[in-house]
C-alpha cells in the first residue's frame, strides 16, 4: 500500500504581475500532468478583492523519489525561472501531513467541509470506540493526566497511520466524485 506524497508550495506575487503568473502557472500545471510520477496539482489563488498576493499550488506524487525527480526536472527548473521576474522573495514549500493532507488525492482538491468533518467523526468514533475497548482497562488506574496523554496519543497515531488513510480510501469515491 503506497503513501502518497502531497506538496504546498506558495509564491508571493510582485504587485502588477498577478495576470501573467496565473497564466505561466496554469500552462505550468497543464506541462506537469504529462511528467511521470505526479498524480495531480490543485491551484490555489487569493480571494477577488483580498490584498493578498500569496499564490500556491498542491501537488501530489506517487513517492518521494517520484516527487524528487519532478523537482529537479527541467520542466521544474524552468518554471521557477519563468516567474522569478514576477515573484517576491523564494517559494514556500511544505510537505502536507496529518488532517490536511487526509483529504487530497490524485484527483482533485479538497471535498465539501461537512463531507471533511462527516468522515473525520466517522474515524474518531471507530477509534476512540476500539481504544476504550482495547487499552482502556490497561490505563484506568493511571493518574488522569497520564492516562488521558497516553489514550490521545494512541487516537491522534490510530487516526493519522491507519483509520483515515483506510476511510478516504474506501469513501474516495464518494468524497470526491469526478
Amino acid at each position: 500500500m503506497s503513501e502518497y506524497i502531497h506538496v504546498a508550495i506558495t509564491r508571493r506575487v510582485k504587485p502588477g504581475c498577478e495576470t501573467a503568473f496565473q497564466e505561466a502557472l496554469r500552462e505550468f500545471s497543464q506541462a506537469s500532468f504529462a511528467y511521470s510520477g505526479v498524480l495531480g496539482a490543485g491551484m490555489f489563488v487569493p480571494l477577488p478583492g483580498s490584498d493578498s498576493r500569496e499564490y500556491g499550488v498542491l501537488r501530489t506524487f506517487h513517492n518521494e523519489h517520484e516527487r524528487d525527480d519532478f523537482y529537479k526536472s527541467p520542466l521544474f527548473k524552468a518554471w521557477q525561472e519563468r516567474v522569478k521576474p514576477l515573484t517576491e522573495g523564494e517559494p514556500v514549500c511544505r510537505k502536507l501531513q496529518g488532517l490536511e493532507a487526509w483529504f487530497r488525492n490524485q484527483q482533485s482538491a479538497q471535498p465539501p467541509v461537512w463531507k471533511m468533518a462527516l468522515v473525520t467523526y466517522i474515524g474518531v468514533d471507530v477509534v476512540t470506540t476500539l481504544l476504550f475497548w482495547a487499552i482502556g482497562p490497561l490505563i484506568q488506574n493511571w493518574p488522569f493526566l497520564l492516562r488521558n496523554s497516553a489514550f490521545n496519543v494512541a487516537v491522534v497515531a490510530c487516526l493519522t497511520w491507519l483509520a483515515m488513510p483506510l476511510i478516504t480510501r474506501v469513501l474516495g469515491k464518494w468524497l470526491q466524485p469526478e
